[in-house]
């Protein structure tokens, strides 16, 4: 579930400019963080991730029940199927059809559900990242504040990570080692599993 949520972040890719005036004296100062990483050390990531699991596990159960209900119908129309009158037979064939196509329209609005249900969650915390981030930038005189996924190398006080996490009310000392500056690397997709057989095909 984690990996979705870091999708989200990634998708992000966050480049924050320091939001004040500099003049032209002001020596550039250039710091980088890992939204991601400050992200996952916050209390809400792992509400998240539970609200997540639970809407999940709820779209889930929603759509084995109709897969069920698809599997009944299926095995008792392919024991029936050679005696059954020809207009019951397509009354029948024709249910699965539907069903079948219930089936793979629900998938459909599950998946959409699910993502619009990480956004709602994600945003708002991202959202407060951001003002963070740019809070940091600001009272630390950095100029621009970049996303370590994009950069290829840093010194490391130039890691704002530490001042973020604990403008967000976090200690650094107590969270796991910042990790190092690396170039951003694709998020892993699972794709998705069809949870219906074939449609029926008609005898004729």
């Amino acid at each position: 579930m984690m990996n979705k949520i870091k999708t989200l972040v990634v998708a992000f890719l966050l480049i924050s400019f320091a939001s004040f005036a500099q003049s032209n004296d002001q020596p550039l100062k250039i710091g980088y963080t890992n939204v991601e990483y400050i992200l996952l050390q916050l209390p809400e990531s792992k509400e998240i991730e539970s609200q997540l699991k639970t809407h999940s596990t709820q779209l889930e159960n929603q759509l084995k029940g109709k897969y069920n209900e698809y599997e009944t119908k299926l095995q008792a129309y392919e024991k029936g199927a050679a005696t059954m009158d020809k207009t019951i037979r397509e009354d029948k064939e024709k249910e699965l059809m539907n069903l079948n196509n219930s089936i793979q329209e629900f998938q459909r609005n599950a998946q959409m559900s699910l993502q619009q249900k990480e956004k709602s969650l994600v945003d708002p915390v991202i959202a407060k990242i951001d003002k963070a981030i740019k809070d940091v930038a600001k009272e630390n005189g950095y100029t621009y504040v970049i996303s370590n996924q994009a950069l290829l190398a840093g010194p490391e006080n130039g890691d704002i990570s530490p001042l973020v996490l604990k403008k967000l009310g976090v200690d650094p000392s107590k969270v796991q080692q910042t990790p190092e500056p690396a170039a951003a690397k694709p998020a892993a997709t699972t794709p998705a599993k069809s949870a219906t057989k074939s449609p029926v095909k008609k005898k004729n």
